[in-house]
């Protein structure tokens, strides 16, 4: 939407003026002018939007806004209006709107006419957020939480496995460790080849590849073992 609306050209002794007209215009078409509400529209959008979005959906309406009925300087002018509304200056956008001879029958930029009797209608997204916005993460507070996640990936504990030959025992793993890692460790360990090792957590057999992090289990939870004895030839 770009930076916030500084001065307005024209909005001082003028601007009584042009509201005077407008409301002259507004009795002449026998409806009324008035002021700019403060408070903001509330809606809520079909699916969560993030600002990004909301920007984007902006600067469409603004770009395409000049092409519908009316004419271009007041699209200009309710743009800044908009803008302003956006960064809390009622005083400027009311001033912007007197300046234009902006005619306001229910005090909402949604609908407003000209001093030729132009309608427009501005969509709720140009004055306000809607009330599902996804608020972006910024880039460190994303960093942040990666550099958090890694760490508690790599934490430590001690994995408690019980075999099927009745042994419990425990193993030093982290989060990140792939059942591949843990089966050479319990080969150095126990002296168990890691082809007679099948892992089981809530009766499902976790592959090679399967990290302990994909398995949801907790520092507190029993892995099984089965291991198959070793074919003895003679």
């Amino acid at each position: 939407m770009g930076g916030c609306v500084g001065t307005v050209r024209g909005a001082g002794a003028s601007s009584t003026g042009s509201s005077r007209n407008a409301s002259r215009y507004s009795k002449k078409r026998g409806g009324r002018n008035e002021p700019l509400k403060k408070d903001k529209p509330k809606w809520k959008s079909d699916y969560p939007m993030t600002e990004g979005q909301l920007r984007s959906k902006r600067d469409e309406f603004w770009d395409t806004a000049p092409a519908f009925d009316g004419r271009k300087e007041i699209w200009d002018a309710l743009k800044a209006a908009a803008v302003a509304i956006e960064c809390n200056d009622h005083e400027l956008a009311q001033a912007i709107v007197d300046g234009a001879s902006i005619t306001l029958p229910h005090g909402s930029l949604m609908e407003c006419y000209d001093e030729l009797g132009n309608r427009y209608q501005l969509p709720a997204y140009c004055l306000a957020p809607p009330v599902n916005l996804i608020t972006e993460r910024s880039e460190s507070d994303m960093s942040d939480h990666t550099e958090l996640q890694e760490k508690k990936e790599k934490e430590e504990f001690q994995l408690k496995v019980r075999l099927s030959t009745g042994k419990d025992l425990r193993l030093s793993a982290s989060m990140a460790d792939s059942i591949c890692q843990l089966k050479k460790q319990l080969q150095v360990q126990e002296d168990i080849d890691t082809t007679n090792q099948r892992w089981f957590f809530s009766g499902k057999l976790l592959t090679d590849k399967t990290r302990l992090q994909d398995t949801k289990i907790q520092k507190d939870f029993v892995i099984q073992v089965i291991v198959k004895q070793p074919v003895i030839t003679s």
